[in-house]
């Protein structure tokens, strides 16, 4: 496995174990399917969660955002079995949004019950990876997760990409299977 980092404040590294965290979510439950609940937002605790599993995290600066609803998150939705027979246990979307918007993002784009969507708020365990960005304070976003995908086996990371602004040249669905 290779990095495709491009980003120079990476701090991450492949061979890496991965930082801990704990994510706010909202587990998938068939009471949310009509978009009446909101559910409750439960700790996803990412060392517990990914020990001993295939992960591939795929982060975006926001849900519903033209880019990331549009053109970054539905091939990785399209392409899931290939994840899965790629040896993929869990497909991770995470964003600064809160929970309840990232469960809706989810519920909304029609894989709710297959990936998990993660909130990282305050952006602070994207920062812990040089991976959080401030480029969308000037428009009254502020700090964000930048858009990155990981892939990580068994808490070491095995490849990095890095878009290092808002594009979708490393971190696309099809560039992580490439790799996988």
């Amino acid at each position: 496995m290779s990095s495709a980092v491009i980003n120079k404040d990476v701090t991450l590294k492949v061979g890496d174990t991965i930082p801990e965290g704990t994510f706010k979510y909202v587990p998938y439950s068939p009471e949310l399917a009509d978009n009446s609940a909101t559910g409750t937002p439960q700790d996803y605790n990412i060392t517990a969660e990914w020990k001993g599993k295939k992960v591939v995290v795929v982060s975006v600066p926001g849900a519903f955002t033209p880019t990331c609803h549009q053109q970054h998150l539905p091939p990785f939705i399209q392409n899931y079995p290939q994840f899965v027979q790629k040896g993929v246990d869990i497909l991770v979307v995470i964003s600064a949004n809160d929970p309840f918007v990232t469960s809706a993002w989810g519920r909304i784009s029609g894989s709710p019950d297959k990936i998990i969507y993660a909130s990282d708020m305050d952006a602070s365990w994207s920062n812990k990876l040089g991976l959080a960005t401030d480029q969308l304070s000037k428009v009254g976003f502020g700090v964000r997760t930048q858009r990155y995908a990981l892939v990580v086996d068994d808490l070491k990371v095995t490849f990095i990409a890095s878009e290092g602004g808002l594009g979708l040249e490393h971190s696309s669905a099809e560039k992580i299977l490439a790799h996988l």
